[in-house]
């Protein structure tokens, strides 16, 4: 079983840079998921931690995890309060003109029988603000900074496809599955919080390997330091 990488940890949070295509939660057809780790996690503590918030299954990236009640019930009023700096990069399935903006569409979930359940744009929905920029263009394909305001479930993505006009590479949901990669292409690369009395937390996740096939010069991409 591999070993899930540490990038920030201390008495009371670690933060993981969780694979792409480990689920969160234990799926319901079995196979692997982040609990097979938790006790691994431990690391000498006598709980296991217990993940803050989620990220998508296919999502790579910073994950924060509290290591006792106390700092779990602080850390989630920390997200309820839009507390928590949240940067993700994207590679988007197609060449963005644009060098930057903010989208802001309410989502709300639908259902049917036949494709399941998705998030879409809706006036009713729940608010949603993601500030986006770009970094590069190669061969129709756009590497972009995401920083999302709020935190609703698949806000990237649908903002990503209904209002940059291009989905997220890969996303079978709302773009199209492609041959070239294995999953959506989203990596949350970073994650801060600050907390009274301790220093930040501060988290970065360095970029995966599946995004270095794209012919793009990350060095020179300007990544949010």
């Amino acid at each position: 079983m591999t070993t899930i990488p540490i990038v920030f940890e201390d008495g009371e949070a670690l933060v993981i840079n969780k694979p792409g295509g480990l689920p969160i939660e234990r799926p319901r057809k079995g196979g692997a998921s982040l609990e097979n780790y938790l006790e691994e996690l431990k690391l000498g503590f006598q709980r296991p931690p217990v993940p803050v918030h989620r990220i998508d299954t296919d999502t790579s990236g910073c994950l924060l995890l509290a290591r006792n009640p106390k700092a779990l019930k602080r850390f989630a009023a920390a997200f309820e309060a839009r507390q928590v700096e949240k940067t993700y990069v994207g590679l988007i399935a197609g060449e963005l003109a644009e060098e930057a903006g903010t989208i802001e569409l309410a989502l709300s979930k639908i259902s049917s029988a036949a494709d399941g359940w998705k998030m879409i744009p809706a006036r009713k929905g729940k608010p949603a603000i993601t500030h986006w920029r770009r970094l590069a263009v190669q061969d129709g394909i756009t590497a972009v900074e995401f920083h999302p305001v709020t935190g609703r479930t698949h806000q990237i993505r649908v903002h990503t496809a209904s209002g940059l006009g291009h989905a997220l590479l890969g996303d079978p949901v709302y773009g199209r599955p492609d041959s070239r990669v294995r999953r959506t292409m989203l990596h949350a690369y970073k994650l801060g919080l600050h907390r009274t009395g301790k220093d930040a937390i501060t988290a970065t996740a360095p970029l995966p390997g599946d995004f270095h096939g794209f012919g793009i010069d990350w060095d020179s991409a300007d990544l949010t330091p």
